[in-house]
């Protein structure tokens, strides 16, 4: 069954440019499109997409006041943020607000299909770069604490990493990193154990809350 989207965004050259690029998948259709926050909140309401596809800078209502009513009203719906702007307030506030994911325009194209397909699948998905610099954030929050080692990712750990947070599959990573997926699986566990984590949107939290990041990416 097709992914049912619904595009959030106040240029309409930009809903048109979306709709263009995820009409050319099978596996999603666009439902509707909606040109500020309040619209969007009213056509998830009645329509009941799988994702939201949300801009945060929009007349009327925000992206961000916009998921909050979604996620409480819709919560069936995940809503995925796609915006031009990395500042880690935003970003925070978004994720906080329930959005499953945070990515930055410029990453779009194969990116959001990708990101469209994890969050509907449940999962948390993030920009590569807003990733690194909440893993980085992590990291440092972690290995400040009272006697708490530092803590370090290999090379190899950080693609994994990576490939896990870009939506996937052990399988799929394998293929990509040219590693085996028990391989993958193994980075998996290693990972998680140096940070005392259970999953990626975890990671995502824990930086959060520990303030993410100060400069706009």
């Amino acid at each position: 069954m097709a992914i049912k989207v619904l595009i959030a965004d106040d240029h309409q050259v930009v809903r048109e440019g979306l709709r263009a690029l995820l009409e050319k998948y099978p596996d999603i259709r666009v439902i509707g499109e909606a040109a500020d926050g309040l619209q969007a909140v009213q056509m998830a309401q009645t329509l009941q997409p799988d994702v939201v596809v949300m801009d945060i800078a929009m007349p009327v209502m925000d992206g961000i006041d916009a998921t909050r009513r979604i996620t409480r009203d819709c919560p069936r719906t995940r809503v995925m943020a796609l915006s031009v702007h990395g500042q880690s307030r935003l970003i925070a506030e978004m994720l906080h607000a329930g959005a499953s994911g945070y990515l930055l325009k410029d990453c779009a194209g194969q990116g959001l299909i990708t990101a469209i397909r994890s969050v509907n699948s449940n999962q948390v998905f993030l920009s590569p770069a807003i990733l690194e610099r909440a893993l980085d954030t992590y990291v440092k929050g972690h290995s400040s604490q009272s006697g708490a080692a530092a803590v370090r990712l290999s090379r190899r750990e950080r693609e994994v990493l990576n490939c896990i947070a870009g939506g996937l599959s052990a399988g799929h990573a394998a293929a990509k990193l040219g590693i085996s997926r028990k391989t993958v699986e193994y980075h998996r566990r290693r990972i998680m154990d140096k940070l005392n984590l259970r999953s990626i949107a975890e990671l995502a939290h824990h930086a959060l809350r520990a303030g993410l990041m100060d400069a706009e990416l």
